[in-house]
């Protein structure tokens, strides 16, 4: 069994559910995506951009009336940290009228 490299971030803004979708239809076209309006999943293959990671990573986003919360569960720290990273870019891009956005990364 793989190990879990998780962590959550709680990103307040009332606007979290239009940031799901378009984050969400933004991967589809060459990740793993499953969303409603208020619950998004995504796969990161482990050997995305060439690397070499024990196992698929997934992000998981739940959009609330005041924040969304947005959940990785990576299978190196390396995978993790850098997901951090991708996730925050993205969603500021989408939210630039916000950005940038408070992440409150907690390790798990």
């Amino acid at each position: 069994m793989t190990e879990v490299f998780s962590t959550e971030a709680a990103v307040p803004t009332a606007s979290g559910s239009r940031y799901l979708q378009q984050l969400c239809k933004h991967w589809a076209h060459n990740l793993t995506v499953e969303f409603t309006p208020e619950h998004g999943t995504v796969v990161f293959p482990k050997d995305a951009r060439g690397a070499d990671h024990p196992g698929d990573a997934l992000v998981t986003m739940d959009a609330r009336g005041d924040a969304l919360d947005v959940r990785i569960d990576a299978t190196s720290p390396e995978q993790r940290d850098g997901l951090k990273g991708a996730v925050a870019r993205h969603l500021d891009r989408f939210a630039f009228r916000e950005a940038p956005l408070p992440f409150d990364w907690r390790d798990l």
